[in-house]
């Protein structure tokens, strides 16, 4: 069924979207880490359980838990600092590699229209995390914005994290640095 809005009489008829792995995030029963979750992620062995789709000498490539859009990763150093200025020259130059990495895991995978590259330094420029430096990177998709989340302030998310996980975990493992 097509949605259908009756703005005049205020009839909305519209389909229901199943995605329970939400309610996580909404309801806020999220498993608290006592300290940082990169660090706690990074220390964990089982790449799998939590998301991490590669990991290098000083960075990691991780799945973000609660993504924008399918394939949403974070390039996250290993060393736990709020402040990019204070990693070490060579920590910096493999982020900018596993960025490089993940641009070219991500296009094999999602063939995305295009990226959005960035990283919030600090809780006022947006960072949810704000005590780990990490890059977001972001496929995107001619039409991604369309009345979903204009209309109904739902975002769509077409793919589950394990799913996602599989598919880069293998572009990862076949691309060369």
């Amino acid at each position: 069924m097509i949605p259908v809005f009756f703005i005049n009489t205020g009839i909305i008829l519209m389909e229901n979207l199943w995605a329970p792995w939400r309610m996580e995030y909404i309801a806020g029963h999220d498993k608290k880490v006592d300290g940082c979750v990169f660090c706690e992620a990074i220390k964990n062995p089982d790449d799998h359980a939590n998301h991490i789709v590669f990991r290098g000498k000083y960075s990691f490539v991780i799945l973000n838990k609660f993504p924008y859009n399918n394939g949403h990763i974070m390039i996250i150093p290993n060393q736990h600092t709020n402040d990019w200025l204070k990693l070490p020259d060579n920590v910096q130059a493999e982020c900018y590699k596993m960025i490089n990495l993940s641009i070219s895991a991500i296009r094999k995978v999602f063939s995305p229209d295009a990226l959005n590259l960035g990283m919030n330094l600090g809780k006022a420029a947006g960072a949810g995390i704000d005590e780990h430096v990490h890059f977001h990177i972001l496929p995107r998709w001619e039409g991604d914005t369309n009345f979903m989340p204009v209309i109904a302030g739902t975002k769509v998310i077409s793919e589950s994290l394990d799913s996602a996980y599989t598919k880069l975990k293998k572009a990862f493992s076949e691309i060369e640095l």
